[in-house]
């Protein structure tokens, strides 16, 4: 018997406009989706899409009802895989079957997935881009944040990270070009950001004009975002990242994300788990996931006005479990 779906697009407020490299957002479009079986059991999961492949919840709802009459308590990856490919509209589906099968077994969905007990983790904090007094302002107030993600672009970039490292001297910073830079940028820019204390830089130039990275030798590691989608990704990352960040949205799901998180790492390359904004329903497989990365990035509630029921508990840069109400 096929699963039941629900589905509802929903728009998130955040709290101010977010401003990357490539776009300014300033309420999150999500969509909801809930599977239900024969005795009323209920999964559910979000999904905010790669924007940047011209996803929308539209798009991903029309995808799902394509192949809602596929969809069984029962299906496993493999099937799921070969009726979608890796994007949004899988994602959702892939999370709520772990929330599906967690409520219809009993067996927390971490358990299920093979990982230790679930412990808090220090999450990122992102700095959107804006003027130099937005910049820190919005620093003086992440000051109980001991990891900061700060958003850059090809204009706007060394003298930010200066203004985060003047206001906030202890934390710890990554950013984030969005693929923005130039290879001369990127090696220019290299001596002041580790003076200043940056630890990482995420996808500096353009995905598909990053093969420039293979003969540089830099001070500071560098992270595949939008160059990393699944495990079919990873065999042209390595001679040119240290890092790559997964994204539930964009490898398909949590059982994609911790089969390419642990491929990754048996490749030598260190694992950050991001997100695309999202509410704690979003958050909360990808927290499985960040039980195996180096660098967490799991701030998208702090940048709403509002988050769902049973929301995950945040505090002084820690991210702890999700309830089992919540997901999983």
């Amino acid at each position: 018997m096929t699963l039941g779906v629900a589905l509802i697009i929903e728009r998130w407020p955040l709290l101010e406009p977010f401003e990357i490299a490539r776009e300014t957002i300033r309420d999150l479009p999500l969509l909801h989706l809930t599977l239900t079986d024969a005795e009323g059991r209920q999964g559910r999961a979000e999904a905010a899409g790669v924007d940047y492949e011209g996803e929308t919840p539209e798009r991903m709802a029309a995808t799902i009802r394509a192949v809602a009459p596929g969809l069984y308590a029962d299906l496993d990856y493999d099937a799921l895989a070969t009726l979608l490919p890796a994007g949004g509209a899988r994602n959702a589906i892939d999370c709520a079957l772990w929330d599906l099968r967690a409520k219809q077994t009993g067996v927390c969905a971490w358990k299920a997935a093979g990982l230790p007990q679930l412990h808090p983790l220090t999450t990122a904090f992102t700095l959107g881009l804006g003027t130099t007094d937005e910049v820190r302002r919005r620093a003086r107030a992440a000051k109980d944040m001991p990891l900061i993600k700060l958003k850059v672009d090809h204009t706007r970039h060394i003298d930010f990270v200066r203004i985060v490292r003047d206001e906030l001297s202890a934390s710890r910073i990554v950013v984030d070009a969005n693929e923005s830079w130039t290879p001369s940028l990127l090696e220019s820019l290299c001596p002041a950001l580790l003076a200043e204390g940056v630890e990482l830089i995420e996808q500096p130039l353009p995905r598909g004009g990053d093969e420039a990275l293979e003969a540089m030798v830099l001070p500071i590691p560098i992270a595949a975002d939008e160059s990393c989608t699944d495990r079919t990704s990873l065999a042209a990352l390595v001679s040119r990242y240290r890092a790559v960040n997964i994204k539930l949205d964009k490898c398909g799901g949590l059982t994609e994300a911790l089969a390419l998180a642990r491929a990754a790492r048996t490749l030598g390359l260190d694992v950050m788990v991001g997100n695309m904004c999202g509410t704690s329903l979003g958050m909360a497989p990808a927290f499985l996931v960040a039980q195996l990365a180096r660098w967490v990035d799991l701030d998208g509630p702090l940048l709403q006005h509002s988050d769902r029921p049973q929301a995950m508990a945040y505090g002084a840069g820690l991210v702890y479990p999700p309830e089992s109400k919540l997901w999983g």
